[in-house]
């Protein structure tokens, strides 16, 4: 049912053309169209370092750190993006908005994420990234290989035994994934803020995701015979259909503004519009099919287990025919949630899920700004008020 509700919302969404959204980029950002997440953070004068760290089924990821602009030096914090998404996330909205920068403000040594397989992090010490190899993961492998990789890489730089960790969306099931399955990263974490947690997933709303998730097993042998094992890269298939569509319809106009929101829920009322161009390019980073696919397969089963690979296959894996949930009662890292109620990824409802079973849960927090998104955790103008600074507040407990 929730389905066709959510697919039938979209009917609804008032249509946004290009000259209403994307107004012209002032001259100060237009080279930050083309330029890296290193070189937007130096060009503001942070101090920046760019790392890499291979994993233990052999990743190469890109770790961007900013140094701490004033002492005294707070604690190391590892921030973490969500899926189609990379370390630009933090720091896209400029100095005034962006998370890295706030974080660098008050004295912390932050260090900004990417995940297998987006635009920072397409290397291996043997596959090529253009392989059917390469792209099988899901948020799975992030949790179990990336995450234990780099934080025991950054806690061998800095000579400590714990750092502070941010998650959004994706970056928070994979932390999960991480605590629940090897235990003893638990005490190398101080304390863990889920911004927009997903576990559950049994109230998603996105219109996107519940299609996948009613034609998950077509999509998935779609995806295999077709060899489409990316989704959403820079340049990929969904820009250039789209690009295509704004060629020859005035319904791709609408596609093309407005596709990449459908999967989170959006309001432009919290988007520095004059951003919006900047944002566009640097966003969707690149991830692979098989995370689609993975939360679609939540979506129905109304688990947080692992992959699911058919009975067949499972039994062989995983010695039983569904495959195991993860025991978030082996978390005991302190946990505090965001949650709001406009997010079509993460829902209130969901997260209190979630937060039941956290033995080690110490505050689920709703932002109380009703059209709050998915997407305003990141980008939106009024986050540093609503969510940054309560985040700030809390780190100072540890």
């Amino acid at each position: 049912m929730l389905i066709w509700v959510s697919l039938l919302s979209l009917l609804f969404l008032k249509p946004v053309t290009l000259s209403q959204v994307l107004q012209p980029l002032p001259p100060s950002l237009q080279d930050e169209v083309n330029s890296t997440v290193p070189e937007i953070i130096a060009k503001y004068h942070y101090s920046v370092e760019v790392h890499h760290v291979i994993t233990e089924d052999g990743y190469i990821l890109s770790l961007h750190r900013i140094l701490p602009s004033r002492k005294p030096i707070n604690s190391s914090v590892l921030v973490m993006h969500g899926i189609f998404a990379s370390s630009a996330d933090w720091i896209i909205t400029g100095p005034s908005h962006g998370l890295g920068y706030i974080l660098s403000n008050e004295g912390y040594d932050v260090w900004l994420g990417n995940a297998r397989g987006n635009r920072y992090s397409r290397n291996h010490t043997s596959l090529d990234p253009k392989s059917k190899e390469f792209w099988d993961f899901s948020f799975h492998e992030i949790g179990v290989y990336d995450l234990p990789a780099t934080i025991d890489y950054i806690l061998g730089k800095i000579q400590q035994k714990e750092i502070f960790y941010i998650g959004h969306s994706q970056g928070t099931a994979a932390f999960y994934v991480m605590c629940s399955l090897k235990p003893e990263y638990n005490a190398k974490i101080k304390a863990q803020f889920s911004m927009a947690p997903i576990a559950f997933v049994n109230h998603m709303f996105s219109p996107i995701m519940h299609f996948l998730a009613a034609f998950n097993v077509v999509f998935e042998n779609v995806a295999y015979w077709m060899d489409l094992n990316e989704l959403l890269p820079k340049n990929g298939v969904v820009n250039i259909l789209g690009e295509k569509l704004c060629g020859a319809y005035s319904i791709g106009e609408y596609v093309c503004n407005n596709a990449l929101f459908a999967i989170a829920g959006f309001n432009l009322d919290h988007l520095n519009l004059t951003l919006l161009p900047l944002i566009l390019t640097h966003v969707p980073a690149g991830s692979s099919t098989k995370q689609v696919l993975h939360f679609s397969q939540e979506i129905n089963s109304g688990h947080f287990r692992q992959y699911d690979y058919g009975y067949w296959s499972n039994f062989k894996l995983y010695g039983q025919l569904s495959p195991p949930d993860y025991d978030l009662s082996k978390i005991t890292v302190p946990i505090y949630t965001f949650s709001s109620n406009s997010d079509w990824i993460s829902s209130p409802e969901d997260v209190a899920t979630l937060s039941k079973q956290l033995k080690s849960s110490k505050g689920d927090f709703f932002v109380a700004d009703g059209s709050f998104t998915h997407i305003d955790y990141m980008y939106g103008m009024d986050a540093p008020k609503v969510l940054y600074n309560r985040i700030l507040s809390l780190m100072t407990r540890y």
